[in-house]
């Protein structure tokens, strides 16, 4: 007689805000979690009023609240690995920081400072809270080329300059670094993961025209967390999550007449 074997999920949290056009947030990282075979848990610290015109009005959990959703998932669901998001404000960012740092969990922070617009979504107490507490226990930091001259303090450019400045970010904050090229221009896109002792890992696309990209580091990062969790070692947890994005932009969905990311 056949005996029905269930196999125990792996579970990720993310520490995110919440998108209500489901196009980045909360709602990516949960449906990219669960692409990728882990069981998805959240602790939400803003919900957004959204679509792909705009954000129209923003709802921002308190601090306190925030920790209290981490600590009840880590102490029944025990995820393997975590990643953050949109922490919003500085006590939020503090709280979160202060919560990892007393947990032995390895942590992705997706350093969500600047929206599509160009526009500084972080007040400068925050970004100080994020390079200071955030950033520099993290097993991985995943910044575009926007959040890099945040992080650096001077432009970040990109394309043939995408190695050294990986490296100066992966050195600056003692933790691995994964700088997204998304931004820069050209058809060749390189995303460059560096260690603080210098070794670097390339990870080259071609752009791909016509689809909507919003969402698109929130997907990385959660397969990257996704990867972690089912115990994957971070050169492979993140090779294998820039491949899983790219293929899921090659075969996008369309919704409400834009191409968006099949994930």
């Amino acid at each position: 007689m056949l005996k029905n074997r269930e196999t125990e999920m792996s579970v990720a949290l993310s520490i995110a805000g919440s998108d209500s056009g489901a196009g980045a947030g909360i709602q990516v990282d949960l449906l990219t979690f669960a692409a990728q075979g882990v069981y998805g848990t959240t602790a939400i610290t803003c919900l957004t009023a959204q679509n792909p015109q705009g954000v129209s009005d923003i709802h921002v959990a308190p601090a306190k609240f925030v920790i209290e959703q981490c600590r009840q998932v880590t102490k029944h669901y025990h995820p393997k690995a975590i990643k953050t998001g949109m922490l919003f404000n500085s006590e939020i960012v503090l709280a979160v920081a202060d919560f990892l740092t007393q947990s032995s969990i390895p942590y992705v922070v997706d350093p969500v400072m600047v929206a599509s617009s160009g526009a500084t979504l972080l007040s400068p107490e925050a970004i100080a809270a994020v390079k200071n507490y955030l950033i520099p226990r993290a097993t991985l930091v995943t910044p575009n080329l926007d959040e890099a001259s945040l992080l650096l303090g001077r432009k970040a450019h990109g394309g043939e300059k995408n190695e050294a400045e990986a490296c100066e970010l992966a050195h600056c904050f003692g933790v691995p670094c994964l700088l997204k090229g998304g931004h820069a221009l050209g058809d060749e896109l390189i995303d460059t993961l560096a260690w603080p002792d210098g070794k670097t890992l390339s990870l080259k696309a071609k752009r791909i025209p016509e689809i909507d990209t919003h969402g698109s580091g929130c997907t990385l990062s959660a397969a990257i967390t996704a990867q972690l969790a089912l115990g994957q070692d971070l050169a492979t947890a993140t090779t294998l999550a820039h491949r899983y994005l790219q293929e899921a932009m090659k075969k996008p969905i369309r919704v409400a007449g834009l191409k968006h990311i099949r994930h």
